[in-house]
């Protein structure tokens, strides 16, 4: 069936709806009753019903007035001993799910969004219902409406898909993965939840790497979550537990020797000028500084040498670097990629941690240690100057894989198995699209 466009969905629902209130009172899906108004004042609160169903935050107080069904809260942690908890009682849940046949697929190869008709919505509302994202009493019907587009925002912001209430490849992949599987990765992570050991401090700092999300824990709440940019499948981001020691501000960056073999020598043969242009200066064993035309790039020998970024906007680092012990050479820090924050797959780097908003973690970590206000990290920034903050006392750290779980609120989440740890074979997703 072709899709089309319904240009005057808005006024349809408006009319239908004044035409059932009429009389007495109109009751929403959720089981909300909106009292008997007069015409003028029903119209008034039906469009801001709308308009608020339209909106692209959808908070709390949107699911309060008109679902039963809830958005994840941003204050619970990832990781608690309540998750644990959580993701138990889920894994009843959808066990009941298969018992029964688990859910149909949605037929894709069609974009879908708010005011198309398509044979295939229909299933996809069922899908949103058996998922919890769409209210049992939505109605039903091949009509993508606002009700349906405020679901699927609800299950992309569930599956770490983008949240645009359109659904394309990416959300068509996590809609049709189905229940069994679903039920397997809850199950898998249960046992990473159980292992995860936080030793009930107050403050510490977790990296899912699948959801490629930092959050910043204090006393069980998260006070702030920054989007991440983690390692690539072939290149991937440890699994570590150690403590955040160290910032530098404007720090110079030492080319790792496996990036030399990988990526810089490639490149130099290719793009002769690079180094000079990202201001990276070659070093012997000695100290002593060579200029790129005295090295053989069509050869092994730059493994030798030391190849170091000067501090600037240009420098792989960005502005921050942040330091904790680690046997596999890797750390968090900002980047002059921003660009990458933005995108859905997020899996760019050779093994560090990129981090949005680095300067407002790196506020957080350094409270209450002198001379390191807000104000101070960003005039040692704009200096230009290499600088150096200990954090004191240090701060726990653990990049963990966690691609399934359930925050205390009820609300299950599942990532991609990007690094292809839960055994989900084709329907483990680790790449772009």
């Amino acid at each position: 069936m072709m899709q089309r466009r319904i240009f005057t969905t808005t006024a349809f629902d408006r009319r239908t709806f004044l035409r059932r209130a009429v009389g007495g009172a109109a009751v929403l899906a959720g089981g909300v009753v909106l009292p008997r108004l007069a015409g003028a004042d029903n119209e008034k609160l039906l469009q801001s019903l709308i308009e608020q169903n339209q909106r692209g935050d959808f908070g709390q107080a949107f699911d309060s007035t008109l679902r039963n069904v809830r958005m994840p809260k941003a204050s619970l942690p990832t990781l608690s001993p309540a998750t644990v908890q959580s993701t138990e009682q889920a894994i009843t849940h959808y066990e009941s799910i298969v018992s029964l046949g688990g859910w149909s697929t949605v037929p894709d190869g069609t974009e879908l969004r708010v005011g198309y008709h398509h044979a295939s919505i229909q299933a996809l509302r069922q899908r949103l219902k058996h998922g919890g994202d769409l209210d049992v009493n939505a109605g039903s019907g091949d009509v993508f409406d606002s009700y349906v587009e405020a679901a699927v925002r609800r299950f992309q912001a569930r599956h770490g898909v983008r949240v645009d209430g359109v659904v394309r490849e990416s959300t068509f992949h996590a809609l049709n993965i189905p229940a069994e599987v679903r039920l397997n990765q809850l199950r898998t992570n249960l046992v990473r939840l159980r292992g995860f050991n936080a030793k009930r401090v107050q403050r510490f700092v977790v990296c899912n790497i699948p959801a490629a999300q930092i959050e910043a824990i204090d006393n069980g709440v998260a006070v702030s979550r920054h989007t991440a940019v983690v390692g690539k499948p072939d290149r991937a981001s440890p699994e570590i537990n150690s403590r955040i020691v160290e910032i530098n501000f404007n720090p110079f960056w030492t080319v790792p020797v496996s990036l030399v073999r990988r990526d810089l020598i490639p490149r130099m043969q290719a793009e002769p000028d690079y180094l000079t242009r990202y201001h990276i200066r070659i070093y012997d064993p000695r100290g002593n500084e060579l200029m790129p035309s005295q090295i053989n790039w069509y050869s092994e020998e730059a493994v030798n040498y030391r190849f170091k970024q000067d501090p600037g906007d240009f420098n792989s680092l960005g502005s921050i670097r942040i330091n904790f012990p680690s046997a596999h050479g890797v750390y968090m820090h900002d980047t002059p990629d921003k660009n990458l924050f933005g995108e859905g797959f997020r899996f760019h780097s050779s093994g560090c941690v990129r981090i949005q908003n680095v300067r407002e973690l790196v506020t957080w970590l350094l409270t209450g240690v002198p001379g390191w206000s807000r104000h101070e990290i960003d005039q040692a920034i704009r200096s230009g100057e290499r600088k150096d903050a200990k954090v004191a006392p240090a701060v726990p750290l653990h990049w963990v894989y966690i691609t399934a779980w359930v925050t205390p609120d009820g609300v299950v989440q599942f990532r991609d198995d990007i690094y292809n740890k839960d055994g989900l074979g084709q329907y483990a997703r680790t790449q772009a699209g």
